[in-house]
């Protein structure tokens, strides 16, 4: 409870998610925050996208939005390499589309300026 965070959309302040639902370590190249679940206010959209470059070059990915603002905030991978494969079907913020209320300090700050507890997938 100490590290404990509500995720909010950075555009209309929408609560999205929180720490409690945090399952992974960030990628190398990717600035997201990896969740098991997250609030009816995040919309999974319909298409699906393929990567062209970047980290997620040549995967396929669904985008995830506000329900509110209609941000973009993040996506679900559908299909990648073997080394973004533990990703598959989990909720993946983007760090700047999120904003962070810490508990404990009653603080709210960026999310990629917050360094939560190392999680792995197996815990």
């Amino acid at each position: 409870p100490e590290d404990c965070a509500v995720f909010h959309c950075r555009g209309c302040w929408t609560v999205l998610g929180d720490s409690l639902q945090l399952c992974g370590q960030e990628p190398a190249g990717l600035s997201i925050l990896i969740c098991f679940k997250v609030t009816r206010d995040v919309v999974q959209e319909d298409s699906v996208l393929v990567g062209l470059e970047g980290a997620l070059l040549g995967c396929t990915y669904y985008l995830l939005s506000c329900r509110s603002c209609g941000l973009v905030v993040g996506f679900i991978l559908y299909s990648s390499g073997s080394d973004l494969a533990y990703l598959r079907d989990l909720f993946c913020f983007f760090k700047d589309s999120i904003m962070c209320y810490l508990l404990k300090n009653q603080m709210i700050i960026e999310a990629s300026k917050v360094n939560f507890p190392a999680v792995t997938l197996k815990e």
